[in-house]
C-alpha cells in the first residue's frame, strides 16, 4: 500500500498534477467518478475486513436487520477507512477542479471504475442472466422434504454450529494442533470430508438455512415490497428441519450467545417449528458475572453451561427433543476465547485465531464428556458442524492456500466411526441428518440436498461446484419459492 501511494506521489510530481504548465481557470464541478470512487472504497474495506465480498450477504443483512451486530472490534478499522476515503475524495475533487487535464480524463476513469468493481460486476451479471438465461434450473431440482418412513424410537438431536471453524484447520503443518480436540471427537464419529461452500451459503444465517433447509439463501430482494424495512419472515416458502421434526412432536430449542434479532435468526426459528428461542437477551441475565460478555454476546463456556441446563429440562419430557446451538468462540476476525481456556493455553494475544479455534475445540469436547456423564447422549444424534467457512482472520493466507471444506461430524451410539470423503455442499447436510435419525425421504433427497450416506449423486458430484454457482446467478424461480408468502402488500404504519 505504501509503495502504491509513493508511486502516485511520484506521478503527481512528474506530471505536475493540479499545477499544469498551461493552466485553465478552475471550475467548480463535481467529478463524474466521485460515486464510482466511493463504491470502490467500500469494496476495498469489505474485502480487507471479510476476505471475500458477498453481495448477497450485504443485501440480506440490510433486509433482515442489523440490530444486535457485535462487530465492535472492526469499528476502528471502519473509522480509518472512512477518514482515508474522505480525504482522498476531497483531494480528488480539488484536483479535478484545478487541473483541466483531469476534468477530461476523469469521465473515462468513471467508466473504468464502474466496469472493474467486483461489487458491481456481481449485480450486473445476475441482472443480465436473469433476463437471458433459464431462471428455474435449480428450482426444477428442488425436492419437497417428505417423510416416507419413520423410526420406531425417534432419537433426540443436538446440532452444534461451530462459528467459522472449517475442517481446513485440520492440517498440523499450517495450523499446528489447533484442530486436535475436534479430531479427537472425530475418532468416535462419522466424519465427512469435502463439504464445500456454495455461493449464498457463506454467512451464519445462510449456512443454517443451507444445512437445515437444503437451499442457498437468496435474499428477498424485489420480492419484499418494503426493501429497507426488516423482514417479517425468513424463507417461509420452504419446509426445513424444524418443520419436519415439529410435525413429529419434537420439543425444539434454539440457543446461541448472540442476539437473535441480528440477521433474522429469531424470525427463522420461530417460523420453522421451534418452541424456545434463546439468545443474548434471554441468556445474559442468567450470568453470575454480568460483565463476562463480549461484543457479540456470551462466551462459549457460559453458553455450554446453559445448554446443559436446557438439555436436562428437555430430557425430562417423554417427547423427543431437538436443540440447535451456535457458538461464538472463533468468530472472525480474532475470535472470543473463553477465560476458562487461559489456564490451559496461556494468555490470548487478541489476534491469533488459532488460539480461539483450539479453545473452542477443547470446550466442545469437554461439553460432550459432560453430556455423556449425565446420560444425555443416550438415543441422541450429535451433529458438529461449521456454519460456514471462515471470513478473514489472522491465518487467512494459510486458509486460502488450498481447497477448503466445512467441518461435519455425526456422533451417536448407533454409528460406527468412519471417514467419508464425498464432494458435496452444506445443502446435503439436511437429508443426511434426517436419514441418520431414521427418517427416510424420497430418493434420499430433501430440498436440493442428497444424503451423504446414500448412493445417489448429489449436485456437486453430478455438475461440479463452479457450474452450480453459475446456475445460482441465473436463478429466480427458487428465490420466489423461498420467499413465497412474504407480504407484498404495502403495510401502513401508524
Amino acid at each position: 500500500m505504501f509503495a502504491v501511494a509513493l508511486g502516485w506521489v511520484a506521478l503527481a510530481w512528474l506530471f505536475r498534477w493540479g499545477n499544469p504548465r498551461h493552466p485553465h481557470s478552475p471550475k467548480r464541478v463535481w467529478p463524474w467518478s466521485l460515486v464510482p470512487l466511493i463504491i470502490w472504497w467500500f469494496y476495498v474495506y469489505m474485502a480487507d475486513t471479510y476476505g471475500d465480498v458477498d453481495i448477497a450477504a450485504i443485501f440480506f443483512h440490510l433486509q433482515a436487520g442489523m440490530e444486535g451486530h457485535g462487530g465492535g472490534k472492526r469499528f476502528l478499522t471502519a473509522i480509518v477507512y472512512t477518514l482515508s476515503a474522505f480525504f482522498s475524495l476531497v483531494a480528488f475533487v480539488w484536483l479535478v477542479r484545478h487541473d483541466h487535464r483531469w476534468r477530461l480524463l476523469e469521465r473515462i476513469l468513471a467508466l473504468f471504475l464502474l466496469a472493474t468493481n467486483p461489487l458491481l460486476f456481481g449485480i450486473t451479471q445476475r441482472s443480465a442472466t436473469m433476463v437471458t438465461q433459464d431462471g428455474a434450473w435449480l428450482d426444477r431440482r428442488y425436492i419437497e422434504p417428505k417423510i416416507t418412513e419413520e423410526p420406531a424410537d425417534p432419537p433426540n438431536l443436538l446440532y452444534i454450529y461451530l462459528e467459522s471453524i472449517e475442517r481446513t484447520y485440520d492440517d498440523n503443518e499450517r495450523f499446528d494442533d489447533a484442530y486436535e480436540d475436534f479430531n479427537a471427537i472425530g475418532e468416535e464419529s462419522v466424519v465427512f470430508e469435502g463439504v464445500r461452500q456454495l455461493d449464498n451459503t457463506g454467512w451464519t444465517m445462510a449456512g443454517m438455512i443451507a444445512s437445515q433447509c437444503g437451499v442457498p439463501l437468496m435474499p428477498a430482494g424485489l420480492l419484499h415490497d418494503e426493501q429497507f424495512e426488516p423482514l417479517d419472515h425468513v424463507v417461509p416458502g420452504v419446509n426445513c428441519l424444524g418443520d419436519i421434526l415439529s410435525a413429529q412432536d419434537y420439543q425444539l430449542t434454539y440457543i446461541g450467545g448472540a442476539s437473535t434479532d441480528f440477521a433474522g435468526k429469531g424470525l427463522f426459528y420461530n417460523d420453522h417449528g421451534f418452541d424456545r428461542i434463546l439468545g443474548r437477551e434471554e441468556l445474559e441475565p442468567r450470568l453470575d458475572d454480568p460483565d463476562y460478555v463480549n461484543s457479540w454476546g456470551l462466551y462459549d463456556d457460559s453458553l455450554y453451561d446453559m445448554m446443559l441446563e436446557e438439555l436436562k429440562m428437555l430430557d425430562e419430557s417423554d417427547d423427543p427433543w431437538g436443540m440447535v446451538a451456535l457458538t461464538l468462540g472463533a468468530h472472525a476476525p480474532f475470535g472470543f476465547p473463553a477465560d476458562s481456556c487461559k489456564e490451559r493455553q496461556g494468555e490470548f494475544d487478541g489476534e491469533d485465531i488459532l488460539y480461539s479455534v483450539e479453545c473452542s475445540g477443547w470446550l466442545t469436547r469437554q461439553f460432550l464428556d459432560r453430556l455423556e456423564d449425565e446420560g444425555l447422549l443416550d438415543n441422541t444424534l450429535v451433529v458438529i458442524a461449521s456454519d460456514h467457512l471462515s471470513m478473514k482472520v489472522s491465518a487467512w493466507d494459510k486458509l486460502v492456500a488450498s481447497e477448503r471444506d466445512n467441518t461435519l461430524m455425526l456422533y451417536s451410539d448407533d454409528l460406527e466411526p468412519a471417514r467419508i470423503r464425498r464432494e458435496s455442499t452444506t445443502l446435503d447436510i439436511f437429508p443426511t441428518i434426517l436419514e441418520t435419525m431414521g427418517y427416510q425421504t424420497e430418493s434420499h433427497r430433501a430440498g436440493l440436498g442428497v444424503s451423504l450416506l446414500a448412493e445417489p449423486q448429489n449436485l456437486v458430484e453430478r455438475h461440479g461446484l463452479t457450474y452450480l454457482n453459475e446456475r445460482l446467478t441465473e436463478e429466480n424461480a427458487l428465490q420466489e419459492r423461498l420467499w413465497e408468502g412474504v407480504d407484498r402488500e404495502v403495510r401502513f404504519k401508524e
